[in-house]
């Protein structure tokens, strides 16, 4: 039993030895080369910061259309919510008792220009006569005081047609502003009172205001900018913006700022700001929620890496770079937003770093790798990893610094 126990046992361990030697001859194990990764130097290129906001827009101009004389509405010019041009006709009041008023008015005139014409007869015949000592001097200066007098009733007579003539005209409601109507408050038949009764309302909307809000940090993100001379601020200067809608996924709406206001609101931290934005159709209209993204840096040299490169490590975000002796290193960074389908490093990385863009999974910290040089090129829209989702740093997003033209 022995002698036969010992040769198996023999073989057995033969075996045994070979399929261990075979391991290690496999690649990757001790005995074999190094896996093969891709690196490539981080893609540099000037880029500028966006931050987002969120608001609605409003109109430039808004005004109530009031009637300017009391009456009647004799008719409505206007379809409700049409567009309207400035000065078109939007009602008529019965002009008939203006009229008559004004009618009046003439005649008044008339009869007070004969009066005058009488007086400065008088004076004139008058001052003859004082010429050939024919009338006392208390005579000429009673009738220089009647031509006076009847002077100055003709010039109120006739800026009392003026007037008269205003109402008439005011009889006639019409747009003050271009702009969207509203629907009519008050139909035919209905008495208006001047100056009170609010008969529709108009809005201009080309170009139309964003108003939003921003954080006490920001600000002061943008003030510090502003007096190291690396972005102007906002107050001097038309920033661009770019805005989206509720349901667009592009930023299509594009304008400038014109307006920050001078103090913070007290019970939010928040400071109100504004852009003027194109809108020669009209499709915007006030009360509009839309997404903006204001110019929150000027030009600088970005770092860019692919989304791929990057590795969580628990809270951490880490990227994979293999040292001169092509060892791999873990170097944990700091990200920025996407720019062309490119992730910004803020910081962790150096120009010359060879980071690993391809094989990601087959480096590991402290091990050897063989590189493959490669190039960081952006991806084809839509062909990209999916972004997750980043809070920090400020700068929600980012351009390539053409963009911001």
């Amino acid at each position: 039993m022995r002698s036969i126990l010992l040769p198996a046992l023999a073989l057995t361990l033969a075996a045994c030895g070979g399929k261990q030697d075979g391991a290690a001859g496999a690649p990757g194990g001790p005995g074999g080369p190094p896996p093969e990764v891709t690196v490539a130097t981080p893609l540099m290129k000037p880029i500028v910061d966006w931050d987002d906001y969120t608001g609605r827009f409003e109109a430039i101009r808004e005004s109530e259309v009031r009637p300017r004389v009391s009456g009647y509405i004799k008719s409505v010019n206007f379809r409700d919510g049409q567009f309207a041009k400035a000065g078109q006709l939007l009602f008529v009041i019965d002009p008939r008792p203006f009229q008559a008023v004004l009618d009046q008015a003439k005649a008044d005139a008339l009869r007070l220009r004969a009066s005058a014409e009488v007086a400065r007869t008088t004076f004139a015949r008058t001052k003859g006569l004082l010429d050939a000592n024919a009338v006392s001097k208390e005579e000429f200066e009673q009738a220089q005081a009647t031509l006076n007098q009847a002077n100055a009733a003709l010039a109120a007579g006739e800026a009392n047609i003026r007037a008269k003539a205003l109402d008439v005209e005011f009889t006639r409601v019409t747009a003050p502003i271009a702009g969207r109507l509203s629907d009519r408050r008050l139909d035919v038949g209905n008495f208006v009172t001047a100056g009170t009764t609010v008969l529709t309302t108009v809005v201009a909307l080309d170009p139309i205001y964003f108003t939003f809000t921003g954080s006490e940090a920001v600000y002061l993100k943008y003030q510090r900018a502003n007096r190291a001379g690396t972005r102007p601020s906002s107050r001097v200067a038309p920033n661009p913006v770019d805005i989206r809608l509720g349901d667009e996924s592009e930023y299509r709406w594009h304008g400038r700022m014109n307006f920050v206001d001078n103090a913070l609101d007290q019970g939010s931290g928040t400071i109100r700001g504004r852009a003027e934005v194109r809108n020669p159709g009209g499709f915007l209209t006030p009360g509009l929620f839309g997404h903006m993204r204001l110019l929150g840096s000027g030009a600088y040299m970005g770092m860019l890496i692919p989304e791929d490169s990057i590795v969580t490590d628990q809270t951490r975000r880490v990227a994979l770079v293999v040292g001169p002796d092509n060892k791999v290193a873990q170097r944990v960074v700091e990200l920025g937003p996407i720019v062309d389908g490119l992730r910004v490093v803020r910081s962790g990385l150096k120009a010359t770093d060879r980071v690993v863009i391809a094989g990601v999974q087959r480096g590991r910290p402290g091990t050897p790798v063989t590189p493959k040089l490669g190039k960081i090129v952006p991806p084809a829209p839509g062909t990209g990893p999916a972004v997750p989702e980043l809070t920090e740093p400020p700068a929600t997003s980012a351009t390539s610094a053409a963009d911001a033209k």
